[in-house]
């Protein structure tokens, strides 16, 4: 256990919550402060992805001790349901029998979240809002208004867990040599709901995550415990098909019909849901360092905010607290070394993890109606049923491993380049599944 410290994080969402209970388990000091009101007082705000948790997470939260409490909010989905326009309802495993995905309501976790770090002895001070930060003294300032008075406090550490928009960060950037981008894509989300049968029971297959893909937009749609299912429709803010091409309620009826014909009728108040709920952006940021004087530094999307598409967002947040918790094990009270091994060896599988979610936005929403996209990957899935030992899908190995994200992403490229060569294979429709292609693939990995 190391010595006691005095700390504070900025942030009460799932990364936040998570570092607070591990920092309690070394015997510091927590209090977290937040700007929002309590989650557990308030309703849902109507702009949520619901969270596919994933090795990554459920090893973060099993150090923490609460992998048993969190399953017990989780659905495990084993499986895509592809809505594909003009085709029967499809399903493509996600990766070996028993390895699934687990579909969890953001909000119900981080209620859970909050509850176990106040049990663990974490204190939360909500509707606190952070205007400043004296990062050489460790010091946090608070207030109702940027003019003041502000409530001066002393930390001997502070971690930056506020999100993509984060305080903390904001305050770095003023430093020298700081790096930072921010990029939006042009496509933003809104909230939908399916809600549950009569009897409580799901509408659609409740062990699959449901995408329909409509090449520029998409919808998904991912279960909860209660029989609904959370809907989110991603699609441009401008153009033809747009959120701004639909404004009246004809419109919306126009469009479910046109596009989501299979369950526009399930669609829970639809107009209702389509107009009242907010549309949303998707950033991705980026920055360096994340950490300064020995008594500050970023985990979560403070540090490295990415877009939805590959479900990591979360996994990788509590990787990042796995990660310093095994630094903190390591190195007890040299906070120089853990946060300097901990930015170094974050950074890098950030972007990685960064460029792979982007690259499935473009994957999910379009090429998984494309025959030769979805023959290529029975392809990759029969070489690796056969030879697991040459290969495993770049999916599996972000999904159902903890390999690191930059291997990942370097495999990843490595088995592209094979099969763009073995898709060029005359025939491959008809000969796909012979013994002329599994030697090909091998020809090239041995190369």
């Amino acid at each position: 256990m190391q010595k006691e410290k005095n700390v504070a994080i900025v942030g009460s969402g799932l990364v936040g919550s998570l570092l607070a209970i591990f920092l309690r388990k070394q015997g510091h000091k927590v209090s977290v402060f937040d700007r929002r009101p309590d989650v557990r007082k308030v309703q849902f705000s109507g702009r949520s992805i619901n969270l596919a948790m994933s090795n990554r997470g459920w090893k973060a939260l099993r150090e923490a001790g609460i992998e048993e409490e969190i399953r017990k909010l989780a659905l495990p989905l084993d499986k895509r349901a592809m809505h594909v326009e003009g085709q029967p309802v499809y399903f493509q495993k996600y990766g070996d029998e028993g390895e699934a995905i687990y579909s969890i309501s953001r909000g119900v976790l981080n209620r859970k979240m909050i509850d176990l770090a106040e049990a663990a002895g974490a204190q939360f001070r909500f509707e606190e809002k952070i205007w400043d930060v004296d990062m050489r003294e460790a010091k946090l300032y608070t207030g109702d208004s940027e003019k003041g008075p502000w409530k001066e406090y002393q930390f001997d550490l502070i971690f930056g867990a506020d999100g993509a928009f984060s305080r903390v960060r904001h305050k770095m950037q003023r430093q020298s040599r700081f790096n930072y981008s921010q990029h939006f894509i042009d496509v933003g989300y809104k909230e939908l709901t399916i809600p549950a049968n009569e009897d409580g029971t799901h509408k659609l297959d409740n062990s699959s995550f449901h995408i329909w893909p409509r090449g520029n937009f998409m919808l998904i749609a991912m279960p909860n415990l209660n029989g609904t299912f959370t809907c989110t429709l991603f699609m441009p803010f401008e153009g033809e098909v747009s959120f701004e091409s639909i404004v009246t309620e004809q419109q919306a009826d126009a469009f479910f019909e046109n596009y989501f014909p299979d369950i526009k009728d399930e669609i829970y108040n639809l107009k209702k849901d389509f107009f009242n709920n907010p549309t949303s952006a998707m950033v991705t940021i980026k920055c360096f360092p994340w950490s300064y004087y020995d008594k500050i530094t970023l985990v979560g999307d403070s540090a490295h905010a990415i877009v939805p598409f590959y479900g990591q967002g979360m996994n990788a947040g509590f990787e990042d607290i796995s990660v310093l918790n095994a630094k903190m094990e390591k190195y007890g009270n040299d906070w120089q070394q853990i946060f300097e091994e901990y930015q170094t060896e974050r950074k890098p599988n950030a972007d990685a993890i960064a460029e792979l979610s982007y690259r499935n936005f473009v994957e999910m929403s379009s090429k998984t109606a494309d025959p030769m996209f979805l023959l290529r990957k029975k392809i990759e899935k029969k070489f690796a049923d056969d030879h697991p030992e040459l290969w495993m899908p770049l999916y599996s190995r972000v999904t159902f491993s903890d390999k690191a994200y930059v291997e990942a992403l370097k495999v990843g490229d490595y088995q592209r380049e094979i099969m763009d060569e073995v898709m060029q294979i005359p025939g491959i429709e008809e000969k796909w599944d012979s013994q002329e292609v599994e030697d090909k693939i091998i020809s090239l990995i041995k190369k």
